[in-house]
C-alpha cells in the first residue's frame, strides 16, 4: 500500500539549480527515514542524503554545502534542494522510504524498503 513518487527532475546547465520532491503515502511519514538515492549510466546506486527518523541529516561528501534536504511533515513531503549543480550530479534520483534510522542504511541501498519511481535529472556542462 506503500507509494513514494517523486517529482522535479529536469536538464540545467551547469551552476543551476534544481528542487526534487518525494511524496510518500500509506506509511506514518514523520516515523519513517527518507533519502535521496542516485544511479547513472552503468554505475551503482549511491546515496546521496538521508532525513533519518531520529532527526539527523546525512550528505553524502560530494554534495555538502550544494543540497539541502528537508521535510514537511503535514505534506508527507521530503525536498532535495539542488544548487550548484555540475555534470557529475546528472543521474536519474530516486527516493526512499524505510522504518530504520538512518546512520544504520545509509549507505546500504538494498537495505531500503520502499522506493520511487526515479526522477532524471541531466546537467550539462
Amino acid at each position: 500500500q506503500v507509494q513514494v513518487v517523486e517529482l522535479g527532475g529536469d536538464a540545467v546547465q551547469a551552476g543551476g539549480s534544481l528542487r526534487l520532491s518525494c511524496t510518500a503515502s500509506g506509511l506514518p511519514f514523520d516515523r519513517f527515514s527518507m533519502g535521496w538515492f542516485r544511479q547513472a549510466p552503468g554505475k551503482e546506486r549511491e546515496g546521496v542524503s538521508c532525513f533519518s527518523r531520529s532527526g539527523n541529516l546525512y550528505y553524502t561528501d560530494s554534495v555538502k554545502g550544494r543540497f539541502t534536504i528537508s521535510r514537511d511533515d503535514a505534506k508527507n513531503t521530503l525536498y532535495l534542494q539542488m544548487n550548484s549543480l555540475n555534470a557529475e550530479d546528472t543521474a536519474m534520483y530516486y527516493c526512499a522510504v524505510d522504518v530504520s534510522k538512518c546512520g544504520t542504511i545509509v549507505n546500504r541501498p538494498s537495505a531500503w524498503d520502499y522506493w520511487g519511481q526515479g526522477t532524471q535529472v541531466t546537467v550539462s556542462s
